[in-house]
């Protein structure tokens, strides 16, 4: 059985919605070049095992609000033009404001994102997170939490768009593995909302 799924995939405790043409080819293509010459690229270290490790991808956090994960502490950068103008697009794709964007470039196969939810204190009981996807393609996986065995995967597209809502972060894992095939850069926006402390 293929892991590759057309959706909408329906998984068991999760609210996941694909639309692989979100974008015009045209209009993906001039962000991703706008956006790899504009961001302000960043490759924090963090601590695993004792040890200090540059983060396997480089990254930026752009929005209203500072935020946490892994142990890092991002502070905003402003919205620029371009970055604001996909925020009102993806909100209204959404039907809810997002006040906070993670850019992941993966620069090539050997860049990754390992296994982990999108559930820090901050994003609220069942956070919203949208994800667009801008150049080459990498595969997506999911696996149910406490699980060692991938369940589902995604190839992601240029100009494509992933929402994971409801109970999603609760349930499930995702992750993009290193890999040895040739691939092309990958930018990754993760818009989400912060909400304020209590």
């Amino acid at each position: 059985m293929s892991l590759f799924t057309d959706l909408p995939l329906s998984l068991a405790d999760a609210d996941l919605r694909w639309l692989p043409d979100w974008l015009a080819p045209e209009v993906a293509d001039q962000w991703l070049a706008e956006l790899l010459a504009q961001t302000a690229w960043q490759q924090p270290q963090i601590v695993l095992r004792g040890r200090q490790h540059a983060v396997p991808r480089l990254l930026a956090w752009y929005g209203d609000v500072s935020y946490s994960y892994s142990g890092l502490q991002h502070q905003p950068l402003s919205w620029t033009p371009l970055l604001a103008q996909i925020r009102t697009q993806v909100e209204a794709a959404v039907g809810q404001p997002l006040n906070g964007l993670l850019l992941n470039y993966y620069r090539d196969g050997q860049d990754s994102m390992g296994w982990h939810s999108d559930d820090e204190p901050e994003l609220g009981r069942n956070p919203l997170i949208a994800s667009l996807s801008l150049g080459g393609e990498r595969r997506f996986d999911l696996r149910r939490c406490g699980s060692g065995r991938i369940e589902h995967s995604l190839a992601l597209t240029h100009g494509s768009l992933l929402v994971m809502a409801g109970a999603t972060q609760h349930h499930w894992q995702h992750q993009v593995a290193k890999t040895r095939k040739a691939c092309a850069p990958r930018l990754n926006l993760t818009f989400r909302r912060i909400l304020p402390p209590t």
